[in-house]
């Protein structure tokens, strides 16, 4: 129940503050731009491809590069929301108040965690209703569809955890949007200097979040791919409860 109540509140707080709404436009703006680029570029092709035998749809022409999209544009703007999760409660030095309310570390950062995911969700929600006005003119592929709505929100729950911890590890917003994006950036082209096909290689691309990311895409779900984005998510959870919990010992 409190992690609910302070997931409700961070969330209501989100909506109360501008950052939210003008996150959401220039999201929706510059992704509604790409889409309809897209679906210009899929009709040019349409021509072209109807001739072959495994031609491909617009599933993959269309939807699947809005996702692939989305999870960049997203990597870019996920830090600005986060970045005042938990650093801004010790820059006006109401944590004190948090650890002394009737509450958990952990219901805490769960009740934190699951308010942006709320907004999160919303996101995922609006840029889901741009390949579904498609369903009047064409017909979609409707399991590479989910596939690519799941790996979307998977992206994002990792990403809000990430952004989560670096906000536990300092007092400036700022700093934490900074070092958020810079977390982000580097699980996503971390396998981008290693050979493919040498072991590190290997050990670097299972760590990196753009390749369970195109898998999903692909609409090829296994469970490699989603225990790697769990467990991300989990992992840095389970750091922020433990950043707190040093915070809360020093006081």
């Amino acid at each position: 129940m409190n992690v609910l109540i302070i997931a409700s509140r961070e969330l209501r707080s989100l909506f109360l503050s501008p950052l939210a709404w003008s996150i959401l436009a220039v999201v929706q703006l510059l992704l509604g731009y790409l889409f309809l680029a897209q679906v210009e570029y899929f009709k040019l092709l349409e021509p072209r491809i109807a001739a072959l035998t495994e031609s491909p749809g617009v599933t993959d022409l269309v939807i699947a590069p809005l996702y692939g999209n989305a999870g960049i544009i997203l990597l870019l703007v996920t830090p600005l929301l986060t970045m005042r999760l938990i650093s801004e409660e010790r820059r006006s030095r109401t944590l004190s108040l948090l650890f002394s309310a009737p509450v958990s570390l952990t219901e805490i950062v769960l009740g934190k965690y699951l308010g942006t995911l709320g907004l999160m969700g919303l996101i995922v929600l609006m840029i889901t209703l741009m390949p579904l006005s498609l369903t009047a003119g064409t017909a979609l592929d409707w399991g590479k569809l989910a596939a690519c709505v799941l790996a979307l929100s998977l992206l994002l729950a990792a990403f809000t955890a990430v952004g989560l911890y670096l906000s536990t590890l300092t007092n400036q917003p700022v700093v934490a949007a900074v070092g958020g994006f810079g977390a982000l950036l580097l699980l996503w082209i971390i396998d981008w200097g290693a050979t493919i096909g040498t072991e590190s290689g290997k050990v670097l691309g299972a760590l990196s979040l753009l390749r369970h990311y195109e898998t999903l895409l692909k609409g090829q779900v296994s469970t490699s791919d989603l225990a790697y984005f769990l467990l991300c998510a989990l992992t840095f959870l389970v750091l922020s409860i433990h950043q707190l919990d040093n915070d809360r010992l020093q006081k």
